[in-house]
């Protein structure tokens, strides 16, 4: 008996295998804990007695930025060895590491722990969607990988609304618990999938005179290189603007500043955002398959993301919650490129530098929020808020598009070769 090419296989039958199912739970767990601590941040705070950081504070007082500082780290970390020891190896090591500080998060009574503990969390939660789509990437069909990496995505964001809306219904340290305990859980099932077929073959073959497998200096060797590299993280740069910026302190900064008619809660926009997210990377993954074009699938959403943003910032004043949370969702929406922008980074690359790239770039993009927590700290002093988010906003979606014309189209791109100097 023979086995079905993967260009004759059913969509459905191609996509149901163990890799992209275990991905998306995986990845669904994964942002279960990243948002987590947006979601419980303004309860945790208070009831840490930290009350007076809730509207921010100095740039090393915010609690988010010490856990995107970790998922800088553990970006580049967990990408170098998924290239060095494989996809599977790391996406444990990952998963192990962010479990087991989010069930210690339960129990933190200082802001010093509280932020060493996010400082953790951020480095493993940073290894497990670059590793996935890298896995994913190299497991599916090239015609078809776009539907797969689209639905961890999807899945995996359903992770966030999960965590806004268990906020107000349970204690902030057993959403904690529930978070780790889930974490530990998906190992489990992980003994199920196998590494990819690319990186075997890879690892097997690499001859003399190519890049070692891993080196995240090798990404800044060559100029072109170094530009794929850039302009993947530039176009990564307004979700987390975004998320971080004008969702997350959507109560704290801007309902107050539009006298938005009714309460708006930190945990239901990020929860509804994110549900917006999850139809959004449904809709990218299908729209660039449409298209056979990852990068005006992504202009499309890039482009609708703007002209939400600039509706939120000037066109919300005296609105209801009601309607703020429908922007919110829309937003959401618009910022659907996410697993587009995470699947381009993994096309970009050779076989012995996609897991170092796919890893590393979601994680600078996520990372991005801490400087931006700190101009729009900065720009607050002299601004009002949405003066300010306004600022950043404009330069966050300048360097996305330049950054999106900079970089090659990759639909269909064959994935079995290395990179070489």
């Amino acid at each position: 008996m023979t086995t079905a090419a993967p260009e004759q296989r059913s969509l459905a039958r191609e996509l149901l295998q163990p890799v992209v199912i275990v991905g998306a739970l995986g990845y669904f767990v994964d942002i279960y804990d990243l948002t987590l601590f947006m979601t419980v941040r303004v309860q945790s705070l208070r009831d840490l007695g930290l009350e007076h950081l809730i509207k921010g504070g100095a740039w090393y007082q915010d609690l988010l930025s010490w856990q995107m500082a970790g998922m800088l780290i553990g970006g580049i970390l967990f990408g170098v060895l998924g290239d060095r020891l494989g996809r599977l190896a790391t996406l444990f090591g990952s998963i192990l590491l962010y479990s087991l500080a989010n069930l210690a998060n339960a129990y933190v009574n200082s802001f010093e722990s509280y932020a060493a503990l996010r400082l953790i969390s951020g480095i493993g939660l940073a290894g497990e969607l670059g590793g996935c789509i890298a896995l994913v990437s190299e497991t599916l069909s090239r015609e078809r990988r776009g539907y797969g990496t689209a639905l961890v995505a999807a899945v995996g964001v359903l992770g966030a609304v999960a965590a806004g809306l268990m906020a107000e219904v349970v204690h902030w340290r057993t959403n904690y618990i529930i978070g780790g305990v889930l974490g530990l859980s998906l190992l489990a099932l992980r003994v199920g999938v196998r590494e990819s077929v690319l990186f075997e073959k890879g690892r097997a073959d690499g001859p003399a005179g190519t890049v070692a497998r891993g080196n995240f200096l090798a990404l800044f060797t060559q100029r072109d290189r170094v530009l794929r590299y850039l302009c993947c993280v530039g176009i990564g740069l307004p979700t987390w603007y975004t998320i971080g910026i004008l969702v997350q302190r959507a109560e704290t900064h801007f309902a107050p500043a539009f006298r938005i008619d009714g309460a708006i809660l930190t945990s239901r926009a990020v929860a509804i955002f994110y549900l917006g997210l999850t139809f959004g990377d449904l809709g990218s993954g299908v729209v660039s398959q449409w298209l056979r074009s990852r990068r005006r699938a992504v202009a499309s959403f890039l482009a609708a993301s703007l002209v939400g943003a600039a509706l939120y910032l000037f066109g919300t004043a005296g609105w209801t919650s009601a309607s703020f949370y429908a922007l919110i969702f829309v937003m959401g929406l618009g910022m659907g490129y996410w697993a587009l922008f995470v699947t381009i980074a993994a096309e970009q690359f050779g076989t012995n530098l996609r897991a170092t790239a796919a890893t590393s770039v979601p994680n600078f993009a996520r990372g991005s929020l801490v400087p931006l927590t700190a101009a729009f700290t900065w720009l607050g002093a002299h601004l009002s808020a949405p003066a300010a988010a306004a600022v950043l906003g404009l330069v966050c979606f300048a360097l996305a598009g330049l950054s999106l014309l900079g970089l090659r189209e990759t639909f269909g791109t064959d994935l079995d070769y290395l990179e070489r100097d």
